[in-house]
Order: C-alpha cells, then sequence, then structure tokens
C-alpha cells in the first residue's frame, strides 16, 4: 500500500469518478477530483498531486488542452484515460505531455499497475538526485543540504562542490578536475576559486554538525569527502 501519495482525478462522469476513487482509496492512495478542466488546472497547481489521472473528454477545456497547460507548471507523471480509441488521439495525448495512455472502460488491476509503474519511475528518478550520508541528504535539483532535518546554508557554488566531492565519496577529486567540473576550463596553477569554496563549505559543515563525513584535503592530489578518519584507508 502506498499511504500517503495524492493522485487527482479529473473525470466528469460523476459516477465513474467516484468508483475510481473508492478503489484508489482501498489501495491506500490519498483522491481528490475535479469534473471540469478548468478546476482541475487550478488544483493541479494548488495542491500538486503525486500523479494527474486524466479524461479526454472534459467540459470548458478538453484533457489535451489541460495537460499542455499543466505542463508549463507541473512536472509530475500524468496518466491519460479515454474513451477514443483512436492511435492519433493517443500520440496527440503524449504529444501533450502526458506520461502514458488508458482505453475505457478502465480496468481496475491495469489502472492500479500504471500508476504504481509512473510513481516509481518518478521515485527513482528523484533518488538519483539524491545522495544520503547517515543524516545528511543533498538534493541536487533543489541544491539544498539538509543535516538531522535542518537545512545547512550554501550557496550555489558551494553546493556544487559537495556535490561533486560527495558523489565520489571515497575517492580523491583532484584540484583540476574540480575546475574543469566547476570553472569549465583547465587549472592554470594560479585559480584559488575553488579553494576558497571548499575551505567555506568546511567551515559551514564543522560548524553545522558533528557528522563524521567531513572534507579532507589530501596533499598534492585533492580533495576527499569520506567518513572521518577514512583518508588513510582509502590512501
Amino acid at each position: 500500500m502506498t499511504v500517503g501519495k495524492h493522485i487527482l482525478v479529473v473525470e466528469d462522469d460523476i459516477s465513474l469518478a467516484e468508483w475510481i476513487s473508492d478503489y484508489l482509496l482501498e489501495h491506500g492512495y490519498l483522491v481528490t477530483v475535479a469534473s471540469q478542466g478548468d478546476f482541475a488546472l487550478e488544483m493541479i497547481a494548488e495542491d500538486t498531486p503525486d500523479l494527474v489521472l486524466l479524461d479526454v473528454m472534459m467540459p470548458v477545456k478538453n484533457g489535451f488542452d489541460v495537460c499542455k497547460e499543466a505542463r508549463t507548471f507541473y512536472s509530475g507523471p500524468i496518466l491519460f484515460m479515454t474513451a477514443c480509441v483512436e492511435d492519433g488521439d493517443e500520440i496527440r495525448g503524449l504529444d501533450a505531455g502526458a506520461d502514458d495512455y488508458l482505453t475505457k472502460p478502465i480496468r481496475p488491476q491495469v489502472l492500479l499497475a500504471r500508476i504504481k509503474a509512473l510513481l516509481r519511475r518518478v521515485s527513482d528518478e528523484e533518488q538519483k538526485q539524491q545522495l544520503v550520508f547517515g543524516s545528511m541528504v543533498l538534493n541536487a535539483t533543489a541544491k539544498s543540504v539538509v543535516i538531522d532535518k535542518r537545512p545547512l546554508d550554501l550557496n550555489a557554488n558551494e553546493f556544487d562542490v559537495l556535490w561533486l566531492l560527495a558523489s565520489k565519496a571515497g575517492t580523491i577529486v583532484s584540484r583540476n578536475e574540480l575546475v574543469a567540473q566547476l570553472r569549465g576550463f583547465e587549472y592554470d596553477g594560479l585559480d584559488r576559486s575553488v579553494d576558497i569554496r571548499v575551505s567555506r563549505l568546511r567551515k559551514k559543515l564543522q560548524e553545522a554538525s558533528n557528522l563524521p563525513y567531513k572534507v579532507k584535503t589530501i596533499r598534492g592530489k585533492g580533495y576527499l569527502f569520506c567518513h572521518d578518519g577514512a583518508a588513510e584507508r582509502v590512501l
């Protein structure tokens, strides 16, 4: 059961909307319903559901238009459901930004399987954007660091250094590589901007927490993000 995942059902057939809602509620999802396309857009913008289940034939604004407009501000999965069986309609829906397509009559087990697959894909993508070290969580999309559930105040440059070092935890990253990745040019032996970023980052990490994960300077080689005391083992 996937408790807490919010699904917005956009369907003007009240009986079908109620059936889908009841079915999804039984499987642990939170469900809200919109019966018009314009209402759906407002709810997507305000509530940011985890998934939108969207009928094509809707009053006021059809599903194609809803999907196209929603994609300007909503990145979650959109699953179309429609009585249309023409290939052109499916292509039009996918071109509008839908992630998947179901034809009516809706089969409950197929609906559930498609929803789970889309939510799992989103979860997998989000995990690729996160690094977790004990109570420290780095999020690349938001460029944020949370330690013991408290945000760490880093600017974008400091975060980029930490992400690069943490993504290669346990491996020495040379100054040349840091400069190339962060500044876009080869290290000329004079540029000290990366060293300044590392110094500020290290200070903020030390002030924020007693976490055993540290940024170490490896003389003549570069920098290392590692568990405290592990530098000798890596070397």
